[in-house]
């Protein structure tokens, strides 16, 4: 037994370890849970009571061995280690030019957004992106069955239930959300990604962002909603921008109206942009139906208000003149690159 332990110890002593790899090794030999001084601790279990503590003395001296030897292979390993990083640098290298990342054009497009109604007095509110139908659709005065859910097509997640779940198809779920948990005066934008089941191509997407706004107190008028918008075309696309709105229907707004911006590109005089009508379609509108205002508990004889939504892929097209929508989601590093930090 004495034999064995100085053969034991003899090979510790001269263990050599070039690297962390065969400081494992050592580890898993020597001082692991399977290694020899584990078995040689089980093998006291077996010798006669008067051998045992001589043997437990032995066995403790090469486990002591073996924990000064691991800690003088770890030190040398680390000092190697850290001679080699300490080598001086090769000067005649050319430097690695400093890289800075960019902010991503619908980023600068959001944040602008939120900058020009956070003045006006809008707060910023947000909801979930997996709806239900009451919310998604519901709520917003399309019955089942209406024609007006066709407008839109939607990524369903279960369907045929009492409540179906789907992908949001407009920001204006945040809406009903807000409305029902807060009471008027309620002035509001929410910004998110919303999602429809549609081909993809250089105008559309199954994927973009919406912002959504409305305003909600007594005497609210259509003049308020026109005032608010017309603001807002200034100070996103300039001082000369003008605005139409063009009657149109939704389902959660009555009247309704399509918003139009002047193009700002050929300052209304006709290009490729505009088609060459001077005029460019930013997002919908109009005043909120009062089934809309009583899905929520709000009395529509007491108050009155507007909504209005905008795609920001639109926007942002248009204040950088992009013409190709899935440029936004291809990731491209030299696309992005072509946008500093400014808004």
């Amino acid at each position: 037994m004495q034999t064995q332990i100085d053969e034991i110890l003899a090979a510790i002593n001269s263990y050599e370890a070039q690297n962390k790899e065969q400081l494992e090794g050592f580890k898993t030999a020597y001082t692991g849970k399977k290694g020899v001084l584990t078995e040689l601790f089980d093998q006291m279990k077996t010798l006669p009571a008067d051998q045992r503590k001589d043997f437990g003395q032995r066995v403790n001296q090469l486990k002591e061995a073996a924990q000064l030897k691991l800690k003088t292979l770890t030190e040398q390993i680390e000092n190697a280690q850290l001679a080699n990083v300490s080598k001086p640098h090769d000067l005649t290298l050319p430097t690695i030019p400093a890289t800075y990342g960019a902010i991503h054009p619908l980023t600068h497009t959001r944040e602008r957004i939120v900058q020009i109604f956070e003045r006006m007095g809008f707060n910023l509110s947000d909801g979930p992106e997996v709806e239900d139908d009451w919310h998604n659709f519901t709520a917003l005065n399309f019955p089942p069955n209406h024609p007006a859910r066709d407008m839109q097509d939607t990524f369903f997640i279960t369907k045929g239930t009492a409540n179906d779940i789907a992908l949001r198809t407009h920001t204006s779920s945040v809406q009903v959300r807000v409305m029902e948990s807060q009471r008027p005066p309620m002035r509001t934008i929410s910004i998110g990604r919303v999602y429809r089941n549609e081909a993809i191509s250089a105008r559309a997407h199954c994927i973009f962002h919406q912002v959504e706004g409305f305003y909600i107190d007594k005497n609210v008028g259509f003049k308020d909603l026109k005032d608010t918008l017309y603001h807002f075309a200034k100070e996103m696309f300039g001082k000369e921008t003008k605005i139409r709105l063009r009657p149109s229907y939704f389902p959660f707004t009555e009247p309704s109206a399509e918003l139009d911006i002047s193009c700002f590109i050929c300052g209304g005089k006709g290009c490729n942009v505009c088609k060459y009508s001077g005029w460019v379609e930013i997002g919908g509108c109009g005043m909120i139906d009062p089934n809309v205002m009583k899905s929520s508990n709000i009395d529509p004889d007491q108050y009155t208000g507007f909504a209005f939504g905008m795609g920001i892929e639109r926007i942002t097209m248009l204040r950088y003149q992009i013409k190709d929508l899935r440029l936004f989601t291809e990731n491209d590093v030299r696309f992005l690159k072509q946008f500093d930090g400014t808004l």
